[in-house]
């Protein structure tokens, strides 16, 4: 049966908003459910424990290190216990996907025990009718969250950098949006505009104005709340006027739009040594992990990830941090670098 006849509500495929209803799934959702058997896309406001929580990155800007970024958070789920399935939409550019298959051959070749999770990628259709193509992508979106929800803890979703269907429902599906801007004015202009003068807050700019509706739809028909994280990257070492005044818009626009803003990743060239080996600032800092000896570049940058992830403030399944528990005991001999409370904090 084609896709087309599973979708109710909200107008047609390309709109981006449907409404599903089955009273064995999560409950009657929001602009962007889709309803296939037993499985819902999206989670309830319960947060029942059979469903994973869903984290999205999201930027309607390229270069913002989204891709980066998801990978860390995935790592970081998976050395704290946790069951992780990660969905790359990005089916042009596939960074994501790169980073995961470049971290896999580095471990196959070196031997190393890398954290790896479930991970697929949703390849763009191929044919010349663009509802046939949505149809197709649509269908692969929906197998790989179906398969996935119930079995795991967190899905981590990584967005492409420009506006399409697939974007708008993985934002309304997202328990935690981490949106990551490089800090400057040019990243701020998805958010809000600025006035020249004075540098105040004068209006919403398009993405803004995407995530605030699907958040809104997401309440409507589910009362769930999204938390919305704005994170600014590549930070400058040094402090700068520049600095301070997008620190300020963001603080302006956050009371405007409901975001949390918060610091991320500072301007090291170390983020860019760990792509072809798809390493994070999470793995064993030692040269026989790093394939290059360890400088003190890598551990400021696992000081930056790890209180990135401590102010995400992700629902850690307890049966998770069992897990890693135990395996950190079990790995007792080896010395491992990171515990469970070092990336995440205490519960």
């Amino acid at each position: 049966m084609s896709v087309h006849n599973h979708l109710g509500g909200f107008g047609g495929l390309n709109s981006g908003f449907w409404v599903a209803r089955d009273n064995n799934t999560r409950s009657d959702l929001l602009g962007a459910a889709f309803h296939r058997g037993q499985t819902m896309l999206v989670q309830t406001s319960q947060g029942q424990s059979s469903f994973a929580h869903v984290v999205v990155l999201g930027n309607e800007k390229g270069g913002s290190g989204k891709s980066s970024a998801a990978l860390h958070v995935a790592v970081a789920l998976l050395k704290a216990g946790q069951r992780v399935a990660t969905i790359d939409l990005d089916g042009r550019q596939q960074s994501f996907t790169r980073y995961i298959n470049n971290r896999r051959s580095w471990a196959c070749r070196t031997g190393l025990d890398l954290d790896l999770p479930m991970h697929s990628c949703i390849k763009l259709g191929e044919t010349m009718q663009i509802a046939d193509n949505e149809s197709s992508e649509l269908v692969q979106f929906v197998n790989a969250v179906s398969t996935v929800e119930r079995a795991f803890d967190f899905i981590v979703i990584d967005t492409p950098g420009s506006d399409s269907y697939l974007m708008r429902l993985a934002h309304s599906m997202a328990d935690t949006l981490v949106t990551p801007i490089n800090d400057s004015f040019l990243d701020f202009d998805v958010l809000g505009t600025i006035d020249p003068v004075t540098y105040s807050v004068t209006g919403e700019s398009h993405y803004a104005e995407m995530v605030r509706e699907a958040r809104r739809k997401r309440r409507q028909l589910d009362g769930a709340s999204t938390d919305w994280i704005v994170v600014r990257n590549r930070l400058s070492m040094l402090e700068s006027r520049n600095k301070q005044l997008v620190a300020d818009g963001l603080n302006e626009l956050s009371l405007r739009l409901g975001f949390r803003s918060i610091d991320g990743f500072t301007e090291r060239e170390v983020y860019r040594e760990f792509f072809p080996r798809g390493l994070t600032a999470l793995d064993d800092l030692d040269e026989a992990t790093l394939g290059t000896r360890p400088r003190m570049d890598h551990m400021t940058a696992r000081e930056e990830v790890t209180s990135l992830l401590r102010q995400l403030k992700l629902p850690l399944d307890e049966r998770g941090r069992r897990r890693a528990a135990n395996r950190a005991e079990w790995f007792g001999q080896l010395d491992k670098p990171l515990e469970v409370h070092d990336i995440f904090g205490a519960a």
